[in-house]
């Protein structure tokens, strides 16, 4: 596997071709290798002898703001214009939930928004050439740092500046030339404050060198050319070259402003707000010089915190005791700031805190920030700050206003959930009381009652939460049976679209019960869809599966040859209820998305001939009033007698069109796509049996309903025919229990309860007298 000190050592060989831009040559800036940490580094002081690191070089900017200062929407603001006017076009943010990548939960990098993923290799897809973007991303990696750095952040804007290396876009030398031009003439910058380290990238099957780019010790950006597609051991020149720039927006706001930390000025007025909700007591000159020295330090990286700790506060001539009971306030309240305003963005882009996938991170920073209100005991509500988000950037970000009543009913159910389990804390403390709790413990305790360290009283390393965060992060990969080899095969062509259900076709391969044939009507069980059945032949066909592009039969028995021509048919009255109890599927995740909230995300499905099934993310149990508003609206749906329109469109397309919302049944990893939709109802990628429209349903009704994890409920349904026959069975079972009650249908209910409230009192009596 291929490291950055890999390809520093191997690239740094020859760094001129890798490294060296025109500007360098224009300006005169020379290369030098920092005499502290070895690192090389471009540069017009001929006198500067260390890299710009802040580990190096320190911070210079904390007190020593630029001449002209921005606050963070008009930061963008003048990024943006200065793009545009050199023919960038501005691109509104994607999501921050990347549902477009199947390893990914979140954007982590603006460059997440324009790759693909095809056949383990990763696309770019620029839906312009060149752009920006002002993308938000979510990164939980750095927990432990964040409030205490002064930089770290689990939410934060990065200026995605992104080109591809052709005579549309540009390559290095305009890049670095467009940086260089945007710090001396948007933010006036002397030049010769701005230095240019050499550094490298390595991405998801993608790497290459890069220049990063400081002023006065801070880093501002890092400009990654990816140029390489593998690892050292082998690797090719892509054919189309990225630039990959990416800029902290936060680190612009913050160079201008000067301020002790970047939380000060990049949350606009919330940390003012905090401050005086709480009563806080804010020391500016403890914070500016506090600033300066722990803005070096990454504690992830610190062995020992403590310790790293202790020699701050022996520079401030402050006793160890005393440096934490001025900062550990503050910190939290830059904590708080920051995991609000990543779970505002999350939830309005469809997310839930919860303990699957995702939403596992997004639990322990709401958590967190519980835990630090609970310690300082403070008077505040995380809907409070979350609006104080919402309301400063509306002018940047007028998406988030629309989801404030989501926002606020999950924040609240979440807020309730933590406080249930703060009684199981102080039972478990007390059980705790005097003995040691290792790393490993604390990891338990979260992962199965939800306490976080916070509330224990402990501080951990800052290994914990990366241990927590970190495996949350990606998706798991789904790894597919392999039921025969295709190699050298041709696509299967296709015909159950055109609902087709006899066929001739010619046999192109036997692998014991597995037949393949050049076509077929058969549906391949996919998309959590049930596979069509029927027969080759005369000879059962007993399963279909799709391997890569080819469909797969399972005719047990069989006599077939190979080079012959054959005969298939599909069992048509099974394929009907699939494809109606399909549409149903559809039908009532656009029903649930309308009653619940946008939140509603469907995580997996299953279509039988029984029933059909769907997973969604919602944060509590569905009530009856819910189900038959769902319900009901689902058959009004029905009535009304929808198009359901299916057609293929490009990717790209369907994405900027639709949005990405499409990725309901999960990511569709092709150029082109088929697009479901019943209009204003419901808009998927998907490849499975659809009618004409939602009149052919029938009647939907919903079986039965319960939360299956956390943050997941089940919807079961039934439509059609087969509803209508459940109905039938169920009518049947109320006239039979009618009679034996000896009462009219209607009032089953009321004699039903009455023989409950008999048997318990019976029961009671009971009890009495096996006691006596």
């Amino acid at each position: 596997m291929t490291d950055k000190r890999e390809v520093l050592q191997k690239f740094q060989k020859d760094y001129q071709k890798y490294w060296k831009v025109e500007l360098f040559d224009k300006k005169g800036f020379t290369r030098k290798k920092c005499v502290k940490c070895g690192k090389f580094f471009w540069t017009l002081d001929p006198e500067r002898k260390v890299c710009p690191e802040p580990s190096c070089q320190g911070y210079q900017f904390i007190g020593n703001p630029t001449k002209k200062k921005f606050d963070y929407v008009e930061t963008w603001e003048a990024i943006e214009k200065f793009f545009v006017k050199n023919n960038h076009t501005s691109l509104r943010r994607y999501p921050v939930v990347a549902s477009w990548r199947p390893d990914l939960y979140f954007t982590v990098a603006s460059i997440i928004d324009f790759q693909r993923v095809e056949n383990g290799r990763v696309v770019f897809e620029l839906p312009a050439n060149p752009l920006i973007i002002p993308q938000v991303c979510l990164r939980f990696n750095d927990l432990p740092n964040v409030g205490v750095t002064g930089r770290h952040a689990t939410c934060f804007v990065m200026i995605g500046q992104h080109a591809l290396a052709n005579e549309e876009g540009y390559w290095k030398d305009r890049c670095i030339e467009l940086d260089f031009e945007l710090l001396r003439k948007v933010f006036r910058i002397p030049e010769e404050e701005i230095v240019f380290l050499e550094e490298a990238w390595i991405g998801y099957g993608a790497f290459g060198t890069s220049l990063e780019y400081f002023v006065r010790g801070l880093e501002l950006g890092n400009a990654v050319f990816t140029q390489f597609l593998g690892d050292l051991n082998k690797y090719e020149e892509m054919e189309n070259k990225v630039i990959d720039m990416g800029a902290g927006l936060g680190r612009f706001n913050w160079l201008t402003q000067g301020t002790p930390t970047a939380y000060d000025c990049n949350f606009g007025p919330v940390v003012s707000k905090l401050m005086k909700a709480t009563g806080v007591v804010y020391e500016k000159e403890l914070m500016t010089k506090y600033g300066k020295l722990s803005g070096g330090l990454d504690f992830t990286e610190v062995y020992n915190l403590m310790k790293a700790k202790e020699e701050i506060a022996k520079k401030l001539k402050l006793s160890l005791k005393d440096l934490e009971r001025k900062l550990e306030p503050i910190q939290a309240i830059y904590a708080i700031a920051d995991h609000v305003k990543t779970l505002v963005f999350a939830i309005s882009d469809g997310a839930l805190p919860s303990n699957v996938a995702g939403g596992y991170n997004l639990r322990v920073i709401l958590r967190r920030a519980l835990s630090f209100i609970d310690k300082f005991k403070w008077d505040l509500k995380l809907m409070e700050v979350a609006n104080w988000h919402i309301d400063y950037l509306k002018k940047m970000f007028p998406e988030l206003k629309e989801h404030k009543e989501e926002i606020e009913k999950i924040l609240e159910v979440e807020e309730k959930r933590y406080k249930k389990t703060k009684l199981r804390v102080s039972k478990i403390v007390s059980d705790l009381a005097g003995r040691k709790i290792s790393e490993d413990d604390l990891v338990k305790l979260y992962e199965s009652e939800g306490i976080t360290p916070e509330q224990l009283g402990i501080e951990v390393t800052p290994e914990f939460y990366k241990r927590i965060t970190e495996k949350h992060m990606k998706a798991k990969p789904v790894k597919k049976e392999i039921l025969v080899d295709v190699t050298g095969l041709p696509e299967t062509q296709s015909l159950f679209y055109r609902r087709i259900y006899n066929f001739k076709a010619k046999v192109l391969k036997i692998s014991g019960n597995y037949v393949i044939l050049d076509q077929t009507a058969f549906y391949p069980k996919s998309g959590g869809q049930d596979c069509d059945l029927g027969e080759i032949e005369g000879f059962p066909v007993v399963s279909v599966n799709k391997v890569g592009s080819v469909i797969v039969h399972e005719v047990p028995g069989h006599q077939l040859k190979e080079g012959r021509l054959v005969s298939g048919r599909v069992d048509k009255e099974r394929r009907e209820i699939l494809t109606k109890h399909h549409d149903a599927i559809h039908i009532i995740n656009g029903a649930a998305r309308k009653i619940l909230g946008n939140h509603i995300h469907q995580y997996g499905s299953e279509k039988t001939v029984d029933k059909a099934r769907i997973d969604i993310t919602h944060y509590e149990a569905l009530s009856e009033k819910e189900i038959e508003a769902i319900e009901n609206l689902a058959n009004e749906i029905v009535e009304k007698d929808l198009p359901i329109k299916k057609f293929f469109m490009d990717r790209s397309k369907a994405e900027k069109k639709y949005g990405f919302g499409i990725y309901q049944g999960g990511y569709v990893p092709s150029r082109e796509i088929r697009i479901v939709e019943i209009p204003g109802v419901d808009v998927e990628a998907c490849g499975g049996t659809h009618g004409n429209s939602t009149g052919e349903v029938g009647f939907i009704t919903i079986v039965k309903s319960k939360r299956i994890a956390d943050g997941l409920v089940r919807i079961e349904i039934k439509a059609g025919d087969v509803a209508l026959r459940y109905l039938e069975e169920k009518e049947k079972i109320l006239r039979k229990v009618a009679r034996k009650l000896k009462v009219k249908e209607e009032e089953v209910p009321d004699a039903i309860k009455a023989l409950f409230e008999r048997w318990k009192k019976l029961r009671k009596e009971l009890r009495k007298l096996k006691k006596k």
